[in-house]
C-alpha cells in the first residue's frame, strides 16, 4: 500500500547514520604514530593559520565552539563530514584508476540488500511514486573481460527525498537491492527515477547552512557499489542531466562522467544505459 511518510529529523537520520558507521565501517587502528602526528598537526595548522588570517574574535570562536557540540549531540558528524568532507577523500583514494569514475557513498548506505537478478526490480511500495525506470549496463574489467560475478548494489531516495531506514514508515528495504550480472556481464535493474533532496536542515548543519546563506539540494541520483572477486570495489552515484542542482551540489559530489543520458523506457518511463570498468586489485 501506498503510505505518507513524516520527514526525518535530522537528530533521528544523524543517529541512524552513526549507528550504521558504528555497526559497518573498521576503524583503522594501525596508523602508525608518526602518520597521525602528521595529519593531526597539519589539520590544526590549518585551523590556526585561519584564525590568524581573518583574525577570529572570541564572539566568533565560542559560536564555533556552541556548534560543534550541537554537531556531536544532534548525531550529526556523519552527515557533515559525508557531505562537506568526504568527495576530497574519495579524489585522492581512487585518483589511480583506469577504470570508471567514482563519488561519495554518503551517509545512507546498508549492507545487506535483497539479492536480485537480471531484469528484476527493487523492492518497493504497491504504486511507488516516480517514472519507471529501465537500467541496463555491463560489467568489465580494464582488459575489457567480462565480469560475470559482479555485483551491482542500488539504492536511493524516493520521489520525497527519502531513505529505507533512515525515514520512519518506509519498508525495510525500500528501493535497495543487490543485483548479480550474467555470464556476459550484463545486468537489467528496474526501478524508479528518485527525486532532488534536501540534507536535513532542522540540526547543527542547517544552522551552518543558513548562517552561510548556502542552499541544502542534493541533485537526483542512484548510488551503486560494483564489486567482482579480483577487482576493486567501485562506489559512485549516477546523476540525471538538466537538474538544476548538477552544478552546485551541496556534496559536491557530481562529475561529468556520472552524468547518465535517459531515454524513453516502457510504460512511460525512461531507459538509461551505462556500463562500469572495474581496476583489477
Amino acid at each position: 500500500m501506498t503510505t505518507i511518510n513524516p520527514a526525518p529529523t535530522a537528530a533521528d537520520s544523524g543517529a541512524r547514520a552513526t549507528e550504521r558507521f558504528a555497526a559497518d565501517k573498521t576503524n583503522v587502528a594501525d596508523t602508525p604514530p608518526e602518520r597521525v602526528d602528521l595529519l593531526a598537526r597539519e589539520v590544526l595548522g590549518a585551523v590556526h593559520d585561519t584564525i590568524r588570517r581573518h583574525k577570529l574574535t572570541y564572539a566568533e570562536y565560542n559560536a564555533l565552539k556552541a556548534w560543534l557540540i550541537g554537531v556531536g549531540q544532534g548525531g550529526e558528524w556523519p552527515l557533515f563530514l559525508d557531505v562537506w568532507v568526504e568527495h576530497v577523500v574519495e579524489e585522492v583514494a581512487t585518483e589511480h584508476r583506469h577504470g570508471n569514475k567514482g563519488t561519495i557513498e554518503g551517509p545512507y548506505y546498508v549492507p545487506g540488500a535483497p539479492e536480485r537478478g537480471v531484469g528484476d526490480s527493487v523492492p518497493m511500495r504497491d504504486n511507488e511514486s516516480g517514472s519507471p525506470l529501465v537500467w541496463t549496463g555491463r560489467v568489465t574489467s580494464t582488459d575489457g573481460a567480462a565480469l560475470s560475478d559482479a555485483t551491482i548494489e542500488l539504492w536511493h531516495a524516493d520521489s520525497d527525498g527519502l531513505y529505507s531506514q533512515f525515514a520512519p514508515g518506509i519498508p525495510e528495504w525500500n528501493l535497495r537491492a543487490a543485483f548479480h550480472a550474467d555470464a556476459d556481464g550484463r545486468f537489467e535493474i528496474h526501478t524508479v527515477r528518485p527525486a532532488p533532496y534536501q540534507i536535513p536542515t532542522d540540526g547543527a548543519c542547517g544552522k551552518l547552512i543558513a548562517a552561510a546563506g548556502w542552499h541544502a539540494w542534493r541533485p537526483a541520483h542512484l548510488h551503486v557499489k560494483v564489486s567482482a572477486p579480483g577487482h576493486e570495489l567501485l562506489t559512485a552515484q549516477l546523476y540525471f542531466p538538466n537538474d538544476e542542482h548538477n552544478d552546485d551540489d551541496i556534496a559536491s559530489a557530481v562529475k561529468p562522467e556520472l552524468i547518465l543520458d535517459p531515454r524513453p523506457g516502457p510504460n512511460g518511463g525512461e531507459a538509461i544505459a551505462y556500463d562500469f570498468v572495474l581496476d583489477r586489485a
